[in-house]
C-alpha cells in the first residue's frame, strides 16, 4: 500500500519511478518462487545474534541459485504430503556480511545477543567451532537455513532449539534434545539429503546443495 502510494505522488510529480531491484542471472527469488512459503529473513533486521541489520540485506528476501531452488521446490512439494512446511530463514549471503560477522567476532566488548543467540560458548570460540567463518558456503548461493512449520497452524515446530543458536545443542544428533525434537531434526535431514542437500554436523537448519552450480565463487551483490 505505501509502495503504491509512493509511486502514485512520483507520477503526479512527474518523476520517474525507481527501476525494481534486479536479481542476477541464476538467482531467484524464493518468496516468489515458492509461493506462501514464509520468509523471516532476520539478517535484514537487529533480531539476530549480531543485534543489527547486516551489511548486504537490504531487503528481506531470501535469495538461492536456480539448481537450489529447484530442489527445494522438491523437498517441499514431499512435505506437504506430511502436512508440513518450510521457513526460510537465509539462503545467498552477501561476503560483505561475512566479514561484518567477523569484524563483530573481533569486538569482545559486544555481548549483546550472548544470552539469546551463544550463552554456553564463549565470543571468542565461534569461529574454533565453525559457528562464524571467513567465507562461508552461503555466498556462493546454494545454502540454506531453514525449519519446519505445521501448514494447519503456520507454526514452527519445536526442534530443539532457535535458528541459530550456536550451541552444542544444535548439532542435528545432539542428546540434549527431546527424541520428538530429534526426530523431527532426522526427517528435514533425510527430507534435504533425498532432494541433493548436504547437511551440517554443528547446525539442524542449514543445508547446501551438493552439486551446486557455483562451487569456487563468493558473490558480493546487495539483497534488495
Amino acid at each position: 500500500m505505501l509502495r503504491t502510494l509512493f509511486l502514485f505522488v512520483l507520477f503526479c510529480l512527474g518523476i520517474p519511478a525507481p527501476a525494481a531491484a534486479q536479481i542476477p542471472t541464476g538467482f531467484v527469488d524464493m518468496g516468489e518462487f515458492l509461493v506462501g512459503v514464509q520468509i523471516e529473513a532476520r539478517y535484514a533486521t537487529g533480531d539476530n545474534f549480531v543485534g543489527v541489520p547486516i551489511d548486504g540485506y537490504e531487503a528481506g528476501k531470501v535469495l538461492l541459485t536456480q539448481e537450489a531452488a529447484d530442489a527445494l521446490l522438491a523437498a517441499r512439494i514431499e512435505l506437504r504430503e506430511a502436512g508440513l512446511g518450510l521457513k526460510l530463514f537465509d539462503g545467498y549471503r552477501p561476503q560483505r556480511a561475512v566479514d561484518h560477522f567477523v569484524r563483530w567476532a573481533q569486538d569482545a566488548e559486544d555481548q549483546r545477543m550472548k544470552s539469546a543467540y551463544y550463552p554456553r560458548i564463549e565470543k571468542s570460540a565461534l569461529f574454533a567451532q565453525g559457528y562464524i567463518a571467513a567465507q562461508s558456503g552461503h555466498s556462493r548461493g546454494s545454502a540454506v537455513d531453514l525449519t519446519l512449520v505445521a501448514l494447519d497452524t503456520g507454526e514452527e515446530l519445536d526442534m530443539g532449539t532457535s535458528w541459530d543458536f550456536f550451541d552444542p545443542r544444535s548439532a542435528p544428533a545432539s542428546a540434549e534434545v527431546t527424541p520428538q525434537q530429534r526426530a523431527r531434526r532426522e526427517l528435514l535431514q533425510i527430507t534435504m539429503m533425498k532432494h541433493g542437500f548436504e547437511p551440517l554436523d554443528t547446525e539442524w537448519w542449514h543445508f547446501k546443495l551438493i552439486d551446486e552450480p557455483y562451487p569456487d565463487t563468493y558473490f558480493d551483490f546487495v539483497i534488495e
